[in-house]
């Protein structure tokens, strides 16, 4: 096996297994783990992985995106730190936008039941949750049905947002960098987040410390359109005071 058949095949277990170990790869690759930290270090110089204290993670690229399935299993902690801090910046909000994936989805089960609220979807989970629950009025955007995300794509979807005007919009993102703003690897999906920003009063970015730095290959938007961003404390108190240098207050819990 060459470097790049090495590289290729971690990435791969990255991806596969959700992180990997610099140990075990030493062992299981017969090499020295001073040749597995070099490999890491190079794949997160490409922005494919990110590294961690004695490992790395898999970061969703500009092909690469994970099933909603995968994401229920990754960082949920974090994620549910983020979706009730998220939750709690509602305000008056009485029209809400919750976007696909499993953080949004875990922000739809922390929004108040005590109050009047609709909520505009794009994730077929979220409608699910939310179809019985009590003073909340759920309308789903039509479109094409994405199978690894459960979410809605298309011409209908983004016909729909059109027609709305929106107090408080969730938003997820495959990356979110300073330079590059907000990203995601298919172009149904930019088209239907951008719509999402152009019907919003207000913008929440919610998000694992793993997405920042990462792009993908469709930009969304900037991060100076964001009110607020709420991640996890994996993201440096540094780096977190950047972005907000931007305008959003940055969140980390």
């Amino acid at each position: 096996m060459d470097a790049e058949e090495r590289r290729r095949g971690i990435l791969e277990r990255a991806r596969g297994s959700g992180s990997v170990d610099v140990g075990e790869l030493a062992a299981d690759l017969g090499v020295s783990k001073e040749t597995v930290r070099r490999d890491l270090n190079l794949l997160e110089g490409h922005g494919l992985v990110r590294r961690t204290h004695g490992g790395a993670h898999p970061v969703e690229s500009r092909s690469f995106e994970t099933t909603l399935a995968f994401r229920t299993t990754m960082h949920v902690p974090e994620k549910s730190r983020i979706a009730t801090a998220a939750a709690d910046l509602l305000g008056d909000a009485e029209t809400v936008f919750i976007d696909e994936g499993y953080t949004p989805q875990l922000i739809a089960a922390a929004l108040p039941r005590d109050r009047q609220l609709t909520v505009v979807t794009s994730s077929l989970a979220t409608a699910g949750d939310l179809a019985s629950a009590e003073n909340i009025t759920v309308l789903l955007l039509g479109g094409r049905v994405r199978g690894g995300t459960l979410a809605t794509v298309d011409h209908w979807a983004t016909r729909m947002l059109a027609g709305l005007v929106i107090d408080l919009a969730y938003v997820g993102a495959n990356g979110i960098s300073r330079e590059y703003g907000l990203t995601t690897p298919d172009p149904a999906v930019s088209e239907v987040k951008s719509q999402v920003l152009r019907a919003a009063r207000r913008r929440i970015f919610s998000g694992v410390h793993t997405k920042f730095g990462a792009v993908s290959f469709c930009r969304f938007g900037d991060v100076t359109e964001f009110e607020a961003i709420v991640t996890d404390a994996g993201l440096s108190a540094s780096e977190a005071h950047r972005y907000s240098l931007l305008g959003p207050e940055v969140v980390r819990v």
